[in-house]
């Protein structure tokens, strides 16, 4: 078996070791990536064309599917977001507790808990949503639509309460999306890249597309 045979005999092996895993072996890979989440929270790495720095929280969400399917993914980030709101503090900046949910990025967590279930499911059930160029797709779907629509939902009603008036469109997603536009699409594109080299490109589980496409066409 050459080397190539081999590192994809492996991959394909991991994936089917997780799908059959006990109900509370599922629980402990979900646990261990919600603290993963966690500490990728407290990490910043500034960019060069932005003033924003980009933090490893959404990283943890967008790897949270892959890693542990459609249900588990998001288990893994329920988990996130209960147990810092019981006050373990693995939110950004070492913060927990309800009155940070109840702030202006408590709707973002919200969003990973969607997310890891949309990328989960896509995981799980299609072979060919495993290249580099789906799986991107997807996670900007998922970053872009199912992150940032409760996060802005729940920043303009904190903005609101605060100013007591509602608050603009634009001024909105300057506060809330602009700025990070270009540090979440350099992150779907790392993860993208870790699903297309860890995944397997043959079907492992109960996946719909089975033998329906046998020639892997796309990077």
């Amino acid at each position: 078996m050459t080397i190539a045979a081999r590192i994809d005999q492996t991959k394909y092996n991991v994936f089917k070791w997780r799908y059959e895993l006990s109900i509370s072996k599922k629980l402990g890979l979900a646990l261990g990536v919600a603290i993963l989440t966690g500490l990728l929270a407290q990490l910043r790495f500034y960019l060069p064309w932005s003033p924003v720095p980009l933090t490893g929280q959404t990283f943890g969400a967008l790897l949270a599917g892959m890693a542990l399917g459609t249900w588990w993914g998001g288990i893994s980030m329920a988990l996130y977001l209960g147990l810092g709101a019981a006050g373990l503090p693995w939110f950004q900046g070492w913060s927990g507790g309800w009155a940070y949910l109840a702030g202006p990025t408590g709707g973002y967590i919200v969003g990973f808990i969607l997310a890891a279930l949309f990328l989960g499911y896509f995981t799980d059930k299609f072979v060919r949503s495993r290249s580099f160029f789906a799986m991107f797709g997807l996670m900007l779907f998922a970053n872009f639509i199912l992150i940032y629509a409760p996060g802005l939902l729940q920043l303009n009603l904190w903005l609101t309460n605060i100013k007591g008036t509602p608050v603009e469109f634009g001024q909105l997603m300057t506060m809330g999306a602009i700025p990070f536009i270009a540090g979440d699409i350099t992150k779907a594109v790392i993860a993208a890249l870790i699903v297309r080299g860890i995944t397997p490109k043959k079907a492992y589980g109960k996946e719909t597309d089975d033998g329906k496409w046998s020639n892997w066409k796309l990077p």
